[in-house]
């Protein structure tokens, strides 16, 4: 039997990320640089609420995740009307362009993180893609391309640049999206982690119902292995996205660790922390290192430009048992870019050591 589908699911190519399997990475005991997770880890009431909730895990969850979304009420100020809850942003990201994006235009700024494009284009959509290191330096030009009837996607704090929109400067592009007629996905996944200022906008969707912004707890609590994330829309956005989520898709521990996170606010105190003080520390040391040139970051990584090909420094890293993020696979960046997380003091003075044993 010859199995057809539609053409955008015949050429769907699944993006590589980082992570402690990727890069060829098959050792346990790897220092991480490359996933961009709170330095400061899991909470540690996290950790004990997970030991004393095992058994429920014969249980069905709820499917509606009530006890987290009460938790994220208050967290958020937002009616519940407004969140919607899944496993991982990365499940609502591709709810939200299969629901509202089929066959219209998008507009992505690059370079940035790949799955809007990935998961749009598995909505069949049409793309235009702005080239910019800094979205802040040309906002206008931006603006001007936004489609009518489509949807622009911003990355803030921006992976992998980690450049950051001011909430006037995200305003400007929703409220001229809407008079387009266009929906605005903003993805603050590492908001959170910014330390010098809160440019949050998700207030605003009680203003603008063109407005959707995505919010990950893998990153401000070190949640990665547990998919946990969340997202917040007008209530007719949030309405239909909760219609036609898969049932249980966020289990029963995700759902208890999101509720016993969110309640550690000193546990973002002190990521925050150690994200200032450690990135001036690793900027500085990078900076003497010739083959090495930092961007300026807002929160919890750096992109670094660099002579020798992005792939063979992975691999010369990877004898030194640190793995980093290759960024030759992001649009708009080549095979002379590499990211790094900001990870704990001591484990950044080995990401030096050898970053200047490989040069």
């Amino acid at each position: 039997m010859k199995i057809r589908t539609k053409t955008s699911i015949a050429k769907h190519h699944p993006i590589s990320h980082g992570g402690r399997f990727s890069g060829g990475n098959r050792q346990p005991d790897v220092l991480d640089f490359s996933s961009n997770t709170s330095p400061a880890g899991i909470p540690s009431s996290v950790k004990s609420a997970m030991k004393k909730r095992l058994d429920e895990m014969e249980y069905y969850p709820d499917t509606n995740s009530t006890s987290l979304l009460s938790s994220l009420k208050k967290y958020t100020r937002l009616s519940d009307s407004h969140i919607v809850v899944g496993n991982g942003a990365i499940e609502i990201l591709y709810n939200f362009c299969s629901t509202f994006l089929s066959k219209k235009r998008v507009l992505i700024p690059t370079p940035t993180f790949s799955e809007y494009e990935s998961a749009s284009k598995l909505a069949d959509c049409k793309f235009t893609f702005f080239k910019t290191m800094n979205l802040s330096e040309n906002l206008d030009s931006f603006i001007s391309q936004i489609p009518v009837n489509g949807c622009v996607f911003v990355c803030n704090p921006n992976n992998p640049t980690g450049t950051i929109l001011s909430k006037k400067q995200l305003t400007k592009i929703i409220s001229a999206a809407k008079t387009r007629s266009s929906f605005v996905f903003v993805d603050e996944c590492f908001i959170e982690l910014v330390p010098e200022s809160n440019q949050s906008i998700m207030n605003l969707v009680k203003k603008y119902d063109n407005l959707f912004v995505l919010r990950s707890l893998t990153k401000s609590y070190g949640l990665a292995g547990i998919r946990i994330g969340y997202g917040i829309g007008s209530k007719s956005i949030i309405k239909i996205l909760k219609k036609i989520k898969i049932p249980w898709s966020v289990n029963a521990l995700a759902q208890e660790a999101g509720i016993i996170a969110i309640k550690n606010k000193s546990h973002l105190t002190k990521s925050k922390s150690i994200i200032k003080k450690e990135s001036d520390f690793l900027k500085k040391k990078i900076a003497k290192i010739t083959s090495f040139e930092c961007y300026d970051s807002s929160t919890n990584f750096i992109l670094i430009k660099t002579k020798q090909d992005s792939t063979k420094i992975q691999k010369k890293l990877l004898k030194h048992k640190i793995l980093i993020r290759d960024c030759k696979n992001f649009r708009g960046l080549n095979n002379h870019y590499i990211r790094i997380a900001v990870k704990s003091h001591k484990d950044n003075l080995k990401l030096v050591n050898a970053m200047e044993a490989i040069t």
